[in-house]
């Protein structure tokens, strides 16, 4: 089964989107955004930067978790990952985001 992106709406009236690989663990998340437009947008910047390994920044967390960010051609972070157990985790993650990313339908469900 092919990956593909949820787009929902929280609690609070703001729009997120999450990239899920096919098994259905989340690849990627957004930041909340004001509007449906906006979030669709950060959709495209998305599968638009995907496959851009220099996009990526590797990291960690304050108690060495190793994750990711995806960050667009203007440098804005676009979305974030999980927290991994291993480097090699994170960069199957990494590898995730580039197979799945531009070509995942969107599942609205807002």
């Amino acid at each position: 089964m092919a990956g593909k992106f949820e787009l929902k709406k929280s609690k609070n009236d703001k729009f997120y989107f999450s990239l899920l690989a096919g098994n259905g663990q989340t690849i990627l998340q957004s930041e909340m955004y004001e509007s449906k437009a906006s979030a669709n947008n950060g959709i495209g910047s998305v599968k638009k930067n995907a496959t851009n390994d220099a996009r990526y920044e590797r990291l960690n967390s304050t108690k060495g978790e190793p994750y990711f960010v995806l960050k667009a051609g203007n440098h804005q972070v676009i979305g974030q990952s999980q927290m991994y157990a291993s480097e090699k985790a994170r960069d199957n993650g990494i590898e995730s985001c580039k197979t799945n990313a531009p070509t995942a339908p969107t599942d609205d469900q807002t």
